[in-house]
């Protein structure tokens, strides 16, 4: 894998002409046949499939997802990458790399187990990054409407992207703030627990209840005990997930916990959902008489999601989603993420709040809105090399501990060349850069952007 670090970035597209053939006056105009809209091989629609039945009710499917960025960052300040100061970098990352297989063993029993990598850049540690994010089994006690099951899950709550199918994302990147506790007492948003799903009607449930990680296992030392709330290291209570969703038209599967981004026009959707998630004790801070408080971590959501055809015969759609997020870490809680961050550290004395490269505080204790919206443009509109998608999302949070909102905010371009099996994206991201000030405040003083290219191979 190639990555490095530059001065700058330029890219060019290639625009492709198709001159008319003119012919004799006496000659027939000849018109090119309509071309059928481009789409998966027939064996990997659904993934490499083998019934193990004659009436397939039971099988085994293999499936497959890589994404892979070409990114140009305008570096937080005094962004350092192994010591030395960059004020923007240029990097080349595999995102995300996963295996999934899964199964109807019989018609009760279903298995799942996915494998895979996140964020492997030029500054990972080689060799190590491969772990397994699922390994479940469940068995449907009242089939679809009742199913039992247990292992290292990610049944999540509060919101609809508390897990995603990352395949049919709609923005380039996943609204990870609703990945809350993300690698902090999980493992990438899964734990050991048991869990509940089904569809009553048109209810769709999921209800988890979970033995978190503790922290001192995680990827990042945990911040020490201070006046301001952060996780303990205490040994941890169970958590609890639960999110419910009300499907008003046509129905999606919960075979898996992740939930989709987009169906390209394949469904008409209506849904609202609101989910929590509590765990006793996971908090802690330093009291006024230095003594040690604990609390609950408590989150809870409601989003509402669309997705339809707007004009069948075109093949055009639109996806619409958005929610209200209340999160209760604790007074003066907030974290800084930065998605497969391009740099290590921060030159003393020059770094802001945000920290180094493209980090930006998008989770602590406050309010959030959030949508995002995108429309299908017809089929065939580049012909046989399929259509785009134009999409836009913002984030606003009132933190607790920034005196200033957060607002971040995308906007893009998918090119499905055939579907989200092979998808190429163009992202650019506006993030703010927090300071903190001499009296304390931590003050938005200044703005960064991000530009991304994404491609996408996934059956």
């Amino acid at each position: 894998m190639l990555s490095f670090v530059t001065r700058g970035l330029t890219a060019g597209p290639r625009l492709l002409l198709l001159p008319a053939l003119l012919l004799g006056s006496s000659a027939l105009a000849q018109v090119a046949p309509t071309l059928p809209p481009p789409s998966a091989p027939p064996g990997l629609k659904e993934g490499l499939k083998t019934y193990l039945s004659p009436d397939s009710t039971t099988f085994l499917k293999l499936n497959f997802l890589a994404q892979t960025w070409a990114r140009f960052n305008e570096s937080n300040p005094g962004t350092t990458v192994n010591g030395q100061l960059e004020r923007h970098t240029t990097d080349v990352g595999i995102r995300r790399l996963r295996l999934v297989l899964s199964g109807q063993l019989t018609p009760r029993l279903f298995l799942f187990l996915q494998f895979g990598q996140n964020n492997f850049s030029y500054l990972s540690t080689r060799k190590t990054g491969a772990f397994f994010h699922d390994a479940t089994a469940d068995y449907a006690i009242v089939k679809k409407k009742l199913s039992l099951g247990i292992g290292l899950n990610g049944w999540n709550g509060p919101s609809r992207y508390a897990n995603s199918s990352t395949a049919s994302i709609l923005g380039l990147d996943l609204p990870i703030f609703q990945e809350a506790t993300n690698d902090v007492n999980d493992q990438f948003l899964r734990r050991m627990g048991v869990y509940a799903k089904g569809k009553l009607g048109k209810l769709d449930y999921r209800v988890s209840v979970g033995q978190p990680f503790v922290t001192q296992t995680a990827t990042a030392v945990p911040d020490p005990i201070s006046q301001n709330s952060t996780y303990s290291t205490r040994n941890p209570h169970a958590v609890v997930h639960s999110y419910f969703m009300y499907q008003f038209l046509d129905q999606e599967s919960n075979a898996g916990a992740g939930n989709a981004g987009t169906y390209l026009g394949k469904k008409r959707l209506f849904n609202l959902g609101a989910g929590l998630v509590r765990q006793g004790e996971a908090m802690w801070r330093r009291g006024p008489a230095g003594d040690t408080i604990t609390q609950a971590l408590t989150l809870w959501a409601v989003d509402a999601f669309y997705d339809a055809p707007v004009n069948a015969a075109k093949g055009t759609a639109i996806t619409a989603y958005g929610g209200y997020y209340r999160y209760d870490f604790g007074p003066g809680y907030i974290r800084n993420v930065g998605a497969m961050n391009p740099a290590n550290g921060v030159r003393a004395g020059q770094g802001s709040f945000n920290g180094p490269g493209n980090n930006v505080p998008l989770l602590g204790t406050g309010h959030t809105l959030y949508a995002q919206a995108g429309y299908l443009l017809r089929q065939n509109l580049l012909g046989s090399l399929g259509t785009l998608q134009p999409y836009a999302q913002g984030q606003w949070s009132k933190y607790d501990r920034l005196a200033d909102p957060l607002m971040v905010f995308d906007v893009g371009v998918n090119w499905l060349i055939l579907g989200n099996l092979s998808k190429l994206s163009f992202n650019y991201q506006n993030r703010p850069v927090f300071t903190t000030q001499a009296n304390g405040d931590v003050t938005a003083t200044d703005r960064r952007g991000e530009y991304v290219m994404q491609y996408q191979v996934a059956f």
